[in-house]
């Protein structure tokens, strides 16, 4: 193999991913995104502000946007597969009522049902080594986190599968966390290796860059891990107003009346406090001194007022829209139709650029 693969610096990615941000407002036709979640079940207040309010701003920026719903990949780490088509269509209504709108330029799609797609998967996988696939942190921590003793193929190959998400549409931008560098790492490497070996005179794919998250990771009402579903620390965006008041009023705080900003010191209460200054805009040291040694009591009351009033329009949306299930089918089936469109002609590139075509 060229190339020897490396993970480079956070801050060399930080660097592109800030001049790529002062750029897309001005050239966002320069720009193709693709982002995307498992249908693992509906979506959280973490995804709201960790992502899905970050893809609805660049829809509106004019940036096309692929958002895929990587249904094959729930088969890598989990038992259960009974309930991924009804997880697909509940993540779809999420990112509906979140204000994520198709058209031209923004597709939702399954990847399941884009065969041209996962038809990358095999040239994609001679372009890396098991070495290669051993190394990657990310796919050492989610072996770490699934718990499973016996690990799939399909663990490894997860993102060459990744890969070939992000390249069948030639995306060139990927919001990613910091975590999940490696895997795009090894997007640009397969990338990269493929133009090298079979595309030396005209390069069929872009290497994409990261599009770093400027948006903070919310604690779980536990207060001492990542938000999320399958710890039960997260309020869904499905919640109704007076379960989500409940949720709050049970969520860990402190013994401190006296309410302060410290999330080094202090993260259980801070948390709380982020959470309300994401809904309203004002800073969270400054929402904190309004209710100073008010307690947590008062604290909970404020962040269940200005989540509730946060969610209001989105609740109503996501009501509307369970109620037409077959719009809901329509955007899926025209998300498919696009993107297997661009993978059609991805795949006839492929393979002329391997000699495979009759």
């Amino acid at each position: 193999m060229s190339d020897t693969m490396g993970y480079g610096t956070f801050e060399a990615a930080a660097a592109k991913s800030a001049a790529i941000e002062a750029d897309l407002p001005l050239h966002p036709e320069r720009y193709r995104v693709l982002t995307g979640d498992r249908p693992t079940g509906r979506l959280h207040i973490g995804h709201l502000f960790g992502s899905l309010q970050n893809r609805v701003r660049l829809a509106n920026l004019g940036v096309t946007t692929y958002i895929v719903i990587a249904d094959y990949q729930v088969l890598t780490d989990r038992e259960t597969f009974e309930a991924i088509a009804e997880n697909t269509r509940e993540l779809t209504i999420d990112y509906l009522a979140v204000g994520i709108k198709p058209s031209e330029r923004v597709h939702i799609f399954p990847h399941s049902h884009v065969p041209e797609l996962n038809q990358l998967l095999l040239p994609f996988l001679t372009l890396v080594t098991n070495a290669e696939l051993n190394r990657n942190p990310t796919v050492k921590e989610e072996i770490a986190a699934s718990g499973m003793r016996n690990i799939t193929a399909g663990m490894y190959t997860y993102p060459v599968h990744q890969a070939a998400d992000i390249l069948f549409c030639k995306g060139n931008t990927v919001p990613v966390g910091k975590d999940q560098l490696p895997h795009l790492e090894l997007t640009r490497v397969i990338a990269r290796r493929f133009n090298e070996r079979f595309a030396a005179g005209v390069p069929v794919f872009p290497e994409p860059q990261a599009l770093l998250s400027a948006a903070p990771t919310l604690l779980g009402l536990d207060g001492n891990q990542k938000m999320s579903k399958s710890r039960g620390n997260a309020i869904m965006l499905c919640a109704t107003a007076d379960e989500t008041a409940a949720l709050i009023k049970k969520a860990k705080t402190d013994a401190d009346r006296n309410i302060a900003y410290d999330p080094e010191k202090r993260p259980e209460v801070s948390n709380l406090l982020l959470i309300a200054s994401l809904c309203t805009g004002e800073k969270p040291a400054d929402i904190a001194a309004r209710i100073g040694d008010q307690g947590a009591g008062a604290l909970k009351r404020t962040v269940t007022e200005t989540l509730n009033e946060f969610l209001r329009p989105i609740r109503a949306e996501r009501a509307r829209l369970e109620a037409d299930p077959a719009y809901i089918r329509s955007v899926l089936l025209s998300g498919i139709e696009s993107a297997r469109a661009v993978a059609i002609d991805t795949l006839r590139e492929v393979r002329a650029a391997m000699h495979m075509e009759l």
